[in-house]
């Protein structure tokens, strides 16, 4: 299947979000598989009493997802490359399943917006357990980046007691390194008050995927 003009630039747009796709996947697909298998966490999966737990579920959903983003990917590459018919129309397949994915979870995720909260900053205390009990520098680089992105300090807010003080971000102003926000506290009032905004990026990026679907159809 041969293409000029237009269809030439929709080919290499289409390979760039596929390279987006494939480092976020592989993001996912990497830090699911290290909280897994690492020697510090891959104990917790084998108790039947948290099977059910936040931080099971949120490392199987990871992995689930990193596969899934990859093998899409793998057969978008695939047929924009070749310019194969067949492969395109399974790639146009898969990002409509994605795009109306994307849908949902943004729609039960501002309906449910506070048992997400909730199951999120579940999921926080088990890194931060983790990584309390442990002292593993990965967990560390985890840590770092949640509290930095939140401008939280652990469990308490107190970096001065704080177990995972390292891993807090430092301030110029003087009150906030004496006490700075909780961030299961934190999580749960982001997902409370920006759930618009959560269920605004699922469905931007369900539109994303169902323009890429059009341009593999053109």
């Amino acid at each position: 299947m041969a293409v000029d003009g237009c269809g030439v630039v929709c080919k290499y747009i289409l390979i760039f979000f596929n390279i987006i796709f494939a480092l976020v996947g592989f993001a996912f697909l990497g830090l699911g598989l290290w909280l897994r298998f690492s020697e510090n966490t891959r104990g917790i999966f084998d108790i039947e009493s948290v099977n059910s737990s936040a931080f099971v579920i949120g490392v199987t959903v990871m992995i689930a997802l990193g596969l899934v983003m990859l093998v899409v990917v793998t057969v978008g590459d695939y047929g924009v490359c070749s310019e194969k018919r067949c492969a395109l129309s399974v790639f146009s397949v898969l990002l409509t399943f994605l795009a109306i994915a994307e849908g949902v979870v943004g729609f039960l995720a501002f309906t449910k917006r506070e048992e997400v909260g909730f199951r999120m900053g579940e999921f926080y205390t088990s890194l931060y357990t983790l990584y309390a009990t442990s002292g593993d520098p990965a967990l560390a680089v985890t840590l770092t980046f949640i509290h930095k992105m939140l401008d939280c300090c652990g469990i308490t807010g107190v970096p001065i007691i704080e177990i995972a003080k390292k891993t807090c971000p430092k301030s110029d102003n003087f009150f906030k390194s004496i006490v700075m926000d909780s961030c299961p506290k934190i999580i749960l009032t982001v997902f409370d008050s920006k759930a618009s905004l959560v269920m605004g990026i699922f469905l931007g990026t369900g539109a994303l995927l169902d323009i890429m679907t059009r341009m593999t159809d053109d």
